[in-house]
Protein backbone atom coordinates (compact mmCIF):
# COMPACT_ATOMS: atom_id res chain seq x y z
CA UNK A 1 0.00 0.00 0.00
CA UNK A 2 1.48 3.60 -1.18
CA UNK A 3 2.38 6.11 1.54
CA UNK A 4 -0.48 8.42 0.67
CA UNK A 5 -2.97 5.77 1.57
CA UNK A 6 -1.71 5.18 4.40
CA UNK A 7 -1.98 8.87 5.33
CA UNK A 8 -5.69 8.78 4.02
CA UNK A 9 -6.53 6.23 6.26
CA UNK A 10 -5.24 7.41 9.28
CA UNK A 11 -6.98 10.51 8.75
CA UNK A 12 -9.70 8.73 8.34
CA UNK A 13 -9.04 7.34 11.83
CA UNK A 14 -9.28 10.82 13.05
CA UNK A 15 -12.56 11.68 11.23
CA UNK A 16 -14.21 8.29 12.26
CA UNK A 17 -13.22 8.60 16.11
CA UNK A 18 -14.74 11.85 16.10
CA UNK A 19 -17.76 10.63 14.52
CA UNK A 20 -17.81 7.86 16.71
CA UNK A 21 -18.06 9.77 20.00
CA UNK A 22 -20.53 12.22 18.70
CA UNK A 23 -22.61 9.01 17.83
CA UNK A 24 -22.13 7.51 21.05
CA UNK A 25 -22.79 11.28 23.03
CA UNK A 26 -26.20 11.91 20.87
CA UNK A 27 -27.27 8.27 21.54
CA UNK A 28 -26.92 8.14 25.36
CA UNK A 29 -28.66 11.96 25.04
CA UNK A 30 -31.83 10.25 24.10
CA UNK A 31 -34.77 9.64 26.51
CA UNK A 32 -34.98 6.48 27.72
CA UNK A 33 -37.93 4.08 26.76
CA UNK A 34 -41.11 3.77 28.07
CA UNK A 35 -41.10 1.87 31.23
CA UNK A 36 -44.27 -0.43 29.76
CA UNK A 37 -42.67 -1.59 26.74
CA UNK A 38 -41.75 -5.04 26.28
CA UNK A 39 -38.24 -5.27 27.41
CA UNK A 40 -37.35 -7.45 23.87
CA UNK A 41 -38.80 -4.60 22.09
CA UNK A 42 -36.56 -2.08 23.68
CA UNK A 43 -33.52 -4.42 23.40
CA UNK A 44 -34.04 -4.60 19.56
CA UNK A 45 -34.76 -0.68 19.31
CA UNK A 46 -31.53 -0.36 21.68
CA UNK A 47 -29.22 -2.19 18.85
CA UNK A 48 -30.60 -0.21 15.73
CA UNK A 49 -28.20 3.08 16.24
CA UNK A 50 -25.34 0.67 17.19
CA UNK A 51 -26.02 -1.09 13.92
CA UNK A 52 -26.27 2.39 11.78
CA UNK A 53 -23.05 3.20 13.65
CA UNK A 54 -21.39 0.25 12.63
CA UNK A 55 -22.55 0.38 9.12
CA UNK A 56 -21.20 3.83 8.41
CA UNK A 57 -17.82 2.71 9.84
CA UNK A 58 -18.06 0.13 6.78
CA UNK A 59 -19.10 2.85 4.56
CA UNK A 60 -16.37 5.40 5.15
CA UNK A 61 -13.49 2.71 5.54
CA UNK A 62 -15.18 0.68 2.05
CA UNK A 63 -14.64 4.32 0.80
CA UNK A 64 -10.69 4.22 1.13
CA UNK A 65 -10.11 1.16 0.73
CA UNK A 66 -12.18 -0.16 -2.34
CA UNK A 67 -13.72 -3.03 -0.26
CA UNK A 68 -17.52 -2.97 -0.30
CA UNK A 69 -18.59 -2.70 2.62
CA UNK A 70 -20.92 -5.31 2.71
CA UNK A 71 -17.68 -8.12 2.81
CA UNK A 72 -16.17 -5.86 5.84
CA UNK A 73 -19.32 -6.18 7.58
CA UNK A 74 -19.53 -9.63 6.60
CA UNK A 75 -15.92 -10.41 7.81
CA UNK A 76 -16.75 -8.66 11.37
CA UNK A 77 -19.79 -10.75 11.82
CA UNK A 78 -18.17 -14.06 11.08
CA UNK A 79 -15.69 -13.25 13.46
CA UNK A 80 -18.67 -11.89 16.08
CA UNK A 81 -20.36 -15.27 15.28
CA UNK A 82 -17.05 -17.48 15.92
CA UNK A 83 -16.25 -15.64 19.45
CA UNK A 84 -19.63 -16.24 20.69
CA UNK A 85 -19.53 -19.91 19.97
CA UNK A 86 -15.93 -20.13 21.29
CA UNK A 87 -16.96 -18.12 24.20
CA UNK A 88 -13.57 -15.75 23.54
CA UNK A 89 -13.11 -12.21 25.04
CA UNK A 90 -15.64 -9.90 23.98
CA UNK A 91 -14.43 -6.21 22.67
CA UNK A 92 -16.50 -3.15 23.93
CA UNK A 93 -16.36 -1.25 20.26
CA UNK A 94 -18.17 -1.45 17.48
CA UNK A 95 -15.77 -3.85 15.69
CA UNK A 96 -15.69 -8.02 16.89
CA UNK A 97 -12.61 -8.81 14.52
CA UNK A 98 -10.40 -11.06 16.38
CA UNK A 99 -6.86 -10.97 17.36
CA UNK A 100 -4.99 -12.81 20.05
CA UNK A 101 -2.37 -11.12 21.75
CA UNK A 102 0.25 -13.44 20.17
CA UNK A 103 -1.29 -13.07 16.65
CA UNK A 104 -1.18 -9.09 17.72
CA UNK A 105 2.18 -8.94 18.72
CA UNK A 106 4.08 -11.53 17.37
CA UNK A 107 4.38 -14.84 18.21
CA UNK A 108 7.88 -14.48 18.97
CA UNK A 109 7.32 -11.18 20.60
CA UNK A 110 8.80 -11.17 24.23
CA UNK A 111 6.13 -8.71 25.06
CA UNK A 112 2.63 -9.56 24.34
CA UNK A 113 1.08 -6.53 25.52
CA UNK A 114 2.72 -4.53 22.93
CA UNK A 115 1.06 -1.89 20.74
CA UNK A 116 4.47 -0.31 19.34
CA UNK A 117 3.66 -0.57 15.35
CA UNK A 118 7.40 -0.84 14.54
CA UNK A 119 8.23 -4.27 16.99
CA UNK A 120 4.97 -5.53 16.08
CA UNK A 121 5.83 -5.40 12.49
CA UNK A 122 9.76 -6.32 13.40
CA UNK A 123 8.40 -9.85 15.16
CA UNK A 124 5.36 -10.20 12.26
CA UNK A 125 2.45 -9.26 14.38
CA UNK A 126 -0.52 -8.28 12.79
CA UNK A 127 -0.96 -5.42 15.02
CA UNK A 128 -1.62 -2.03 12.86
CA UNK A 129 -2.24 1.87 13.73
CA UNK A 130 -5.07 2.31 11.39
CA UNK A 131 -6.42 5.32 14.00
CA UNK A 132 -3.30 7.09 13.55
CA UNK A 133 -2.52 7.53 16.82
CA UNK A 134 0.38 5.76 16.58
CA UNK A 135 -0.54 3.04 18.68
CA UNK A 136 -1.37 -0.39 17.42
CA UNK A 137 -4.02 -1.03 20.02
CA UNK A 138 -6.03 -4.24 20.04
CA UNK A 139 -8.94 -2.90 21.93
CA UNK A 140 -9.15 -0.24 18.99
CA UNK A 141 -11.90 -0.80 16.30
CA UNK A 142 -10.25 1.09 13.65
CA UNK A 143 -6.92 -0.60 14.54
CA UNK A 144 -8.52 -4.04 14.36
CA UNK A 145 -10.34 -3.12 11.45
CA UNK A 146 -7.35 -1.94 9.26
CA UNK A 147 -5.21 -4.84 10.55
CA UNK A 148 -7.86 -7.12 8.87
CA UNK A 149 -8.17 -5.10 5.93
CA UNK A 150 -4.16 -4.19 4.98
CA UNK A 151 -3.39 -8.08 4.45
CA UNK A 152 -6.35 -8.49 1.79
CA UNK A 153 -5.55 -4.79 0.20
CA UNK A 154 -1.94 -6.09 -0.27
CA UNK A 155 -3.23 -9.39 -1.87
CA UNK A 156 -5.71 -7.67 -3.94
CA UNK A 157 -2.63 -5.06 -4.95
CA UNK A 158 -1.64 -8.42 -6.22
CA UNK A 159 -4.02 -9.40 -8.24
CA UNK A 160 -5.78 -11.71 -6.00
CA UNK A 161 -9.44 -11.43 -5.25
CA UNK A 162 -11.07 -10.96 -1.94
CA UNK A 163 -11.76 -14.67 -1.20
CA UNK A 164 -8.46 -16.02 -2.11
CA UNK A 165 -7.28 -12.79 0.05
CA UNK A 166 -9.97 -13.93 2.76
CA UNK A 167 -8.28 -17.73 2.54
CA UNK A 168 -4.68 -16.27 3.07
CA UNK A 169 -6.39 -14.89 6.26
CA UNK A 170 -8.60 -17.29 7.95
CA UNK A 171 -6.88 -20.80 6.08
CA UNK A 172 -10.27 -22.36 6.12
CA UNK A 173 -12.36 -22.87 3.70
CA UNK A 174 -15.22 -23.21 6.18
CA UNK A 175 -14.23 -19.94 6.85
CA UNK A 176 -14.30 -18.30 3.68
CA UNK A 177 -17.83 -19.93 2.48
CA UNK A 178 -19.51 -18.41 5.56
CA UNK A 179 -18.26 -14.72 4.78
CA UNK A 180 -19.46 -15.30 1.30
CA UNK A 181 -22.71 -16.15 2.18
CA UNK A 182 -22.93 -13.26 5.18
CA UNK A 183 -21.80 -10.85 2.26
CA UNK A 184 -24.59 -11.88 -0.20
CA UNK A 185 -26.89 -11.33 2.54
CA UNK A 186 -26.02 -8.09 3.45
CA UNK A 187 -25.51 -6.87 -0.07
CA UNK A 188 -29.51 -8.46 -0.93
CA UNK A 189 -30.75 -6.33 1.91
CA UNK A 190 -28.52 -3.86 2.37
CA UNK A 191 -28.51 -3.53 5.89
CA UNK A 192 -27.02 -4.80 9.24
CA UNK A 193 -30.39 -4.67 10.63
CA UNK A 194 -31.34 -8.43 10.12
CA UNK A 195 -32.38 -9.21 13.20
CA UNK A 196 -36.25 -9.95 13.12
CA UNK A 197 -37.37 -13.52 13.00
CA UNK A 198 -41.08 -15.43 11.85
CA UNK A 199 -42.42 -18.63 13.53
CA UNK A 200 -41.92 -21.56 10.86
CA UNK A 201 -45.56 -22.20 10.67
CA UNK A 202 -48.45 -19.76 10.09
CA UNK A 203 -49.94 -18.28 13.41
CA UNK A 204 -53.48 -18.55 12.42
CA UNK A 205 -52.73 -22.56 10.99
CA UNK A 206 -53.61 -25.52 13.27
CA UNK A 207 -50.72 -27.00 15.22
CA UNK A 208 -49.25 -28.37 18.19
CA UNK A 209 -45.59 -28.90 19.85
CA UNK A 210 -43.89 -29.38 22.84
CA UNK A 211 -40.09 -29.66 24.09
CA UNK A 212 -39.16 -33.10 22.59
CA UNK A 213 -35.02 -32.32 23.09
CA UNK A 214 -33.45 -35.31 23.50
CA UNK A 215 -35.81 -37.63 23.18
CA UNK A 216 -34.69 -41.11 21.75
CA UNK A 217 -35.23 -42.37 18.17
CA UNK A 218 -34.60 -46.06 16.92
CA UNK A 219 -34.82 -45.37 12.85
CA UNK A 220 -31.41 -45.94 11.39
CA UNK A 221 -29.73 -46.92 14.75
CA UNK A 222 -30.41 -45.35 18.47
CA UNK A 223 -30.26 -41.67 18.36
CA UNK A 224 -31.44 -38.62 20.51
CA UNK A 225 -33.43 -36.49 18.86
CA UNK A 226 -32.10 -32.81 17.81
CA UNK A 227 -34.69 -30.64 17.25
CA UNK A 228 -39.01 -29.75 17.78
CA UNK A 229 -41.76 -31.14 16.22
CA UNK A 230 -43.90 -29.45 15.13
CA UNK A 231 -47.24 -31.25 14.05
CA UNK A 232 -49.85 -29.68 11.62
CA UNK A 233 -52.23 -30.93 8.46
CA UNK A 234 -49.90 -31.84 5.37
CA UNK A 235 -49.84 -28.69 3.22
CA UNK A 236 -49.43 -26.41 5.77
CA UNK A 237 -46.30 -23.80 4.65
CA UNK A 238 -43.41 -24.38 6.27
CA UNK A 239 -41.56 -20.59 6.78
CA UNK A 240 -38.17 -19.49 6.78
CA UNK A 241 -37.49 -18.35 10.25
CA UNK A 242 -34.51 -16.09 9.53
CA UNK A 243 -32.95 -13.80 6.92
CA UNK A 244 -30.42 -15.95 5.51
CA UNK A 245 -29.44 -18.04 2.15
CA UNK A 246 -30.31 -21.73 1.62
CA UNK A 247 -27.69 -23.74 2.01
CA UNK A 248 -29.18 -27.53 1.55
CA UNK A 249 -32.57 -28.57 -0.23
CA UNK A 250 -32.76 -31.79 -1.67
CA UNK A 251 -33.66 -35.65 0.26
CA UNK A 252 -31.83 -36.73 3.83
CA UNK A 253 -32.96 -40.59 4.65
CA UNK A 254 -33.93 -39.29 8.26
CA UNK A 255 -35.60 -35.89 7.24
CA UNK A 256 -37.00 -36.61 3.85
CA UNK A 257 -37.60 -33.64 1.95
CA UNK A 258 -35.50 -31.23 3.97
CA UNK A 259 -34.21 -27.54 3.68
CA UNK A 260 -31.07 -26.05 5.22
CA UNK A 261 -30.52 -22.53 5.30
CA UNK A 262 -27.52 -20.60 7.45
CA UNK A 263 -28.45 -17.10 8.89
CA UNK A 264 -25.97 -13.81 9.74
CA UNK A 265 -25.60 -15.34 13.02
CA UNK A 266 -24.07 -18.32 11.68
CA UNK A 267 -27.01 -20.63 12.40
CA UNK A 268 -28.00 -23.50 10.78
CA UNK A 269 -31.63 -23.89 10.36
CA UNK A 270 -33.06 -27.36 9.47
CA UNK A 271 -36.50 -27.78 8.24
CA UNK A 272 -37.27 -31.56 7.57
CA UNK A 273 -39.97 -33.63 6.87
CA UNK A 274 -41.58 -31.69 4.12
CA UNK A 275 -44.21 -32.36 1.43
CA UNK A 276 -42.37 -30.42 -1.11
CA UNK A 277 -40.16 -27.39 -1.96
CA UNK A 278 -41.08 -23.70 -3.02
CA UNK A 279 -40.39 -24.29 -6.76
CA UNK A 280 -39.85 -20.41 -6.91
CA UNK A 281 -36.72 -21.53 -4.79
CA UNK A 282 -33.37 -22.89 -4.96
CA UNK A 283 -30.28 -23.73 -3.57
CA UNK A 284 -28.31 -20.26 -2.63
CA UNK A 285 -31.04 -18.17 -3.13
CA UNK A 286 -31.78 -15.45 -0.44
CA UNK A 287 -34.57 -15.97 1.85
CA UNK A 288 -35.92 -13.39 4.91
CA UNK A 289 -38.78 -14.22 8.03
CA UNK A 290 -41.57 -15.67 6.66
CA UNK A 291 -40.95 -16.71 2.70
CA UNK A 292 -42.43 -20.17 2.40
CA UNK A 293 -39.81 -22.24 1.96
CA UNK A 294 -42.21 -25.67 1.68
CA UNK A 295 -44.96 -27.58 2.90
CA UNK A 296 -45.37 -29.89 6.46
CA UNK A 297 -45.38 -33.97 5.12
CA UNK A 298 -44.45 -36.72 6.46
CA UNK A 299 -41.74 -37.64 4.11
CA UNK A 300 -38.24 -39.36 5.04
CA UNK A 301 -36.98 -42.58 6.86
CA UNK A 302 -36.14 -44.31 3.68
CA UNK A 303 -34.80 -43.75 0.01
CA UNK A 304 -36.11 -40.97 -1.84
CA UNK A 305 -39.48 -40.61 -1.71
CA UNK A 306 -41.13 -42.15 0.99
CA UNK A 307 -43.72 -40.99 2.92
CA UNK A 308 -46.17 -41.84 5.60
CA UNK A 309 -44.27 -43.58 8.10
CA UNK A 310 -45.31 -41.25 10.93
CA UNK A 311 -48.08 -38.28 11.26
CA UNK A 312 -46.99 -34.90 9.16
CA UNK A 313 -45.34 -32.55 10.99
CA UNK A 314 -42.52 -29.92 10.71
CA UNK A 315 -38.80 -31.02 12.28
CA UNK A 316 -37.15 -28.21 13.46
CA UNK A 317 -33.31 -28.31 14.43
CA UNK A 318 -30.65 -25.64 14.90
CA UNK A 319 -27.21 -25.96 14.77
CA UNK A 320 -23.94 -23.67 16.03
CA UNK A 321 -21.15 -23.42 14.20
CA UNK A 322 -17.60 -22.74 15.76
CA UNK A 323 -15.32 -22.46 12.48
CA UNK A 324 -14.66 -26.14 13.13
CA UNK A 325 -17.46 -28.19 13.57
CA UNK A 326 -21.30 -27.67 14.24
CA UNK A 327 -23.94 -28.81 17.06
CA UNK A 328 -27.24 -28.76 17.60
CA UNK A 329 -29.00 -27.08 20.62
CA UNK A 330 -32.58 -26.75 21.68
CA UNK A 331 -34.61 -24.50 19.69
CA UNK A 332 -37.90 -24.86 21.62
CA UNK A 333 -37.23 -21.63 23.55
CA UNK A 334 -36.30 -19.49 20.58
CA UNK A 335 -39.92 -21.01 19.11
CA UNK A 336 -41.91 -20.01 22.26
CA UNK A 337 -40.23 -16.67 21.88
CA UNK A 338 -40.77 -16.08 18.16
CA UNK A 339 -44.34 -17.28 18.43
CA UNK A 340 -45.11 -14.68 21.22
CA UNK A 341 -43.47 -11.90 19.17
CA UNK A 342 -45.37 -12.91 15.76
CA UNK A 343 -48.29 -12.69 18.00
CA UNK A 344 -47.77 -9.65 19.09
CA UNK A 345 -46.49 -7.59 15.96
CA UNK A 346 -50.01 -9.56 14.23
CA UNK A 347 -49.60 -12.05 11.44
CA UNK A 348 -50.08 -11.35 7.63
CA UNK A 349 -51.63 -13.43 5.64
CA UNK A 350 -49.82 -15.85 3.66
CA UNK A 351 -49.60 -14.44 -0.18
Amino acid sequence: MSAARNRRIRILGYMVCAAIAWNTFAVAAVPPASAHAPAKQEAAESRKPLLQERKELFDQVSLLTGIPWYQLAAMDQYDRTISAARKREKFSGLIALYFSDREWAGLLNPNPQDNNPRTIAFFGGAGRDGSGDGLADRGNDLDRLYAAVKPILDLQAGGMDFNTAVWEHYHNPRSVERIQQFARIYRNFGTLDLDQHAFPLPIRAQYTYRDTWGASRGWGGFRIHEGTDLFAHQGVPVRSTSYGVIEVMGWNPYGGWRVGIRDIHNLYHYYAHLSGFNKKLKKNDIVKPGDVIGWVGSSGYGRPGTQGKFPPHLHYGIYRDNGLTEWAFDPYPMLKQWEREERQRGSKPEK
